[in-house]
């Protein structure tokens, strides 16, 4: 964040401005993202017995949202440069400073994507695609600065500016969306969901049937539940050892799930009745 206001402050440029501005909301964000993993890792308790992994969401709404709010301040400047262009100075100086950050936050943004990706940490991927999108925008930056010192035309960096203001915009309509899509407790990835049915379908070779198989997550905890039809005449001990080995051989799928079954006889109509509880997608 420094060294790109140092480059803004050397050269003048709006558009490395506009990459001093996402610099600082990166550092909003990256505050925001270790307060709710902080409360994320709270184990759970009595008034939250599924755990507080949801306070995730919240930081990658609010990045989210500061990102719009960045860019709009970007397309303000921008503007303001356009309909009044201003020459740069130490051009060749300022890009130097802002190249080298740009490569910080790119070693920054593949490590957090990396471990946002075996976590399963939405907060620490949308920390870490703003920190892309950032390397992205100051590449955007550079090229469009330099082409100035190449060509003189004044208005191509305010241009340039209001380019990365609209690509800011997408980055953060994107975070807001999938953090609003966990919030409402979206089903989990169709590639999940296709692991967990084949495990059941191995079973309905054994005269096992199943129905009513939902899911949800919650930042990086998933939740499956189905109800487990076997022969009324056995016993609740075999019962018992069935749902436990296909609780057991789904979370070896989709590791880490809590899984949820719901044992019923299979000759009963009323097993039946909760059908309509199927929430997943058709096969």
């Amino acid at each position: 964040m420094a060294m790109k206001g140092g480059a803004y402050w050397l050269t003048g440029s709006v558009g490395l401005l506009s990459d001093a501005i996402e610099s600082i909301v990166n550092l909003v964000g990256g505050i925001m993202a270790l307060a709710m993993l902080t409360v994320a890792a709270i184990p759970a308790d009595e008034n939250h017995p599924h755990g507080h992994s949801k306070a995730e969401y919240f930081s990658s709404v609010v990045e989210g949202t500061l990102i719009l709010v960045a860019a709009v301040s970007i397309g303000v400047a921008s503007i303001e440069r356009f309909l009044a262009p201003k020459p740069l100075e130490q051009i060749g100086l300022g890009l130097a400073i802002s190249v080298a950050a740009s490569l910080v936050n790119l070693g920054v943004s593949l490590l957090l994507m990396k471990v946002g990706k075996r976590y399963n940490s939405i907060t620490l991927e949308a920390n870490a695609q703003h920190l892309l999108t950032d390397v992205w925008t100051s590449v955007g930056v550079v090229a469009g600065v330099g082409a100035v010192a190449l060509t003189g035309w004044q208005r191509l960096d305010p241009l340039v500016a209001l380019l990365v203001a609209a690509n800011i915009v997408w980055t953060g309509v994107s975070i807001v969306k999938r953090s609003i899509s966990g919030l409402m407790d979206a089903s989990l990835d169709p590639a999940d969901l296709v692991a967990v049915k084949k495990v059941l379908q191995t079973h309905e070779a054994e005269g096992i049937q199943f129905h009513a198989l939902r899911s949800r997550q919650a930042a990086s905890r998933k939740f499956i539940t189905v109800h487990v039809l076997a022969p009324g005449d056995w016993t609740i001990q075999r019962g018992h050892q069935l749902v436990d080995r296909i609780e057991c051989e789904i979370r070896t799928v989709v590791p880490d799930a809590i899984v949820t079954t719901h044992l019923e006889p299979l000759e009963d109509a009323a097993s039946w009745d909760d059908e309509p509880l199927e929430r997943t997608p058709a096969d």
